[in-house]
């Protein structure tokens, strides 16, 4: 079979399909039913969280680190020694993150990478790949900081593809998969911009821990 292309995972995430890798490296094409999403309106951040951002002791930064979040993403986890994310999807995104429809969102922290998460942006959809964290609650910032630009750009769909415990903190749903390629059919032709030239600035600016504070007094009502 042929290396893993962007071009492949283009046409995969456009049709409602994405790739995993199996323990011995073999590529396999999903496209789960029922699918999940996390619905970017609805999404309310946990009462927990709201002391961890009033503290602002993580900074906060879009594609700095690309590569090194995929394959922090792909090592080893308690109870968990495999990984999906095989050297040949790490070069595949890496290639479609050079074409800029890649992202990483990451959380640093005395100059250090120490959470984050990745996944590809097309259209009006953001397709939620992997999430990791050296530091407690670091990935929850990455993901909070996510909601925040997908809402402010004008973002349909967050895909989260599988239904999990730990999607399900962040209030992700199931929905059958026709369902979810008519949402995918709407949302792709809306041209969105992931990343513009006010996004990074917009995230660690006194606006954004404003636009923080009232999501959180939202949640508190």
């Amino acid at each position: 079979m042929d290396e893993l292309t962007a071009e492949d995972l283009m046409y995969g995430y456009t049709h409602g399909i994405f790739p995993m890798a199996d323990t011995d490296g073999s590529l396999y094409w999903y496209s789960p039913d029922p699918r999940a999403i996390i619905p970017i309106d609805t999404y309310k951040p946990p009462k927990s969280l709201k002391p961890i951002l009033n503290k602002r002791n993580f900074d906060i930064k879009i594609n700095a680190n690309f590569e090194q979040v995929m394959r922090l993403c792909a090592a080893p986890r308690l109870n968990e020694p495999d990984t999906w994310i095989s050297e040949e999807i790490i070069q595949a995104y890496c290639a479609l993150h050079q074409m800029g429809l890649a992202h990483s969102i990451e959380t640093h922290q005395a100059g250090k990478l120490v959470g984050g998460l990745y996944g590809v942006a097309i259209g009006g959809v953001f397709f939620g790949e992997s999430m990791f964290y050296l530091e407690p609650n670091a990935s929850k910032i990455a993901f909070h900081h996510l909601i925040m630009i997908l809402r402010r750009q004008g973002y349909e769909l967050l895909d989260t593809q599988f239904i999990n415990d730990n999607v399900k903190r962040y209030g992700a749903i199931e929905i059958s998969r026709n369902e979810y390629v008519r949402l995918l059919r709407k949302a792709i032709p809306k041209p969105c911009l992931f990343v513009d030239e006010t996004v990074q600035q917009f995230v660690n600016s006194p606006q954004a821990h404003l636009y923080i504070a009232n999501s959180l007094r939202s949640e508190e009502r």
